[in-house]
């Protein structure tokens, strides 16, 4: 999938520069600065924590993105508009190509950082291809930014949810209230929303007649790797719950045991 829809953005891609290179030439000055201002981050958290792992920066940088992306994709969604679920595949607003060129700075940046590190597998590499091929299509084609920075609402909701977790594992505080909180809530909102609300955008997307048909496959695509994680989390969901309630079937039998007898059975 990753191979066709790079295939399909190619040639869009030099067709824009061919038709519009000022326009072309604006756009990549604006994701190269942002990429620049994700490394620069980068560097910075690398300098400020230096007794740390480089992962632990780089969650950092991720944890803002993800802070940043949902309040502004929220924002265009929400308040400036247009509305993804009437208007799919309308053209890009001025905010949606500063959000979407500032999120390709950050996906490159982590793309990059992902494979020099070795530190994700096929899955993920393949959710941030597609996701930086979906933006680009968006930027190229000058239309379907609206439905995209939905996709971005959708795919970062969960985000600082799922580096908050991390951290509380590097700080030891992850097997504790806190630690469950966050993993309910990750479950929670990647199911209602990622899922949820997805299905309900795809829907909108492939009838609509005003999208073209490459950013439904794209979004076809898109919501197949939200499934492939899914099957994931679910099945973390219920490990864990079933840990969670073998713990708490020991416990209370202890307390039972104590209860009555007075002191805990010893073998």
């Amino acid at each position: 999938v990753t191979q066709c829809c790079f295939l399909m953005v190619h040639p869009l891609f030099f067709w824009f520069w061919s038709f519009h290179p000022r326009m072309a030439l604006a756009l990549c000055l604006q994701v190269l600065c942002s990429l620049c201002g994700w490394l620069s981050l980068y560097i910075s958290f690398c300098h400020l924590n230096k007794h740390r792992s480089y992962e632990w920066s780089c969650r950092l940088v991720t944890f803002t993105h993800g802070v940043l992306s949902i309040g502004l994709s929220a924002y265009i969604g929400f308040i400036d508009g247009p509305w993804p679920f009437t208007h799919p595949g309308s053209p890009n607003t001025p905010l949606q190509v500063h959000v979407l060129c500032l999120t390709l700075g950050y996906f490159i940046f982590d793309l990059g950082w992902c494979i020099y590190f070795r530190s994700e597998g096929a899955l993920m590499l393949a959710h941030h291809t597609l996701s930086i091929l979906g933006i680009i299509m968006a930027l190229v084609l000058g239309e379907s930014g609206t439905e995209v920075n939905a996709v971005l609402f959708g795919s970062e909701i969960t985000n600082p949810l799922l580096q908050m977790r991390w951290f509380l594992r590097e700080t030891g505080h992850y097997h504790s209230f806190t630690g469950d909180v966050v993993d309910f809530l990750f479950v929670a909102l990647f199911t209602g929303v990622r899922i949820g609300v997805g299905a309900r955008l795809l829907f909108c997307e492939m009838i609509s007649p005003t999208p073209k048909w490459f950013v439904k496959v794209g979004g076809v695509a898109m919501y197949g790797v939200s499934w492939c994680f899914m099957f994931n989390i679910w099945r973390f969901a219920w490990k864990k719950s079933i840990k969670k309630y073998h713990a708490w079937r020991s416990r209370w039998s202890e307390e039972r045991q104590l209860k009555h007898n007075g002191h805990l059975k010893t073998h």
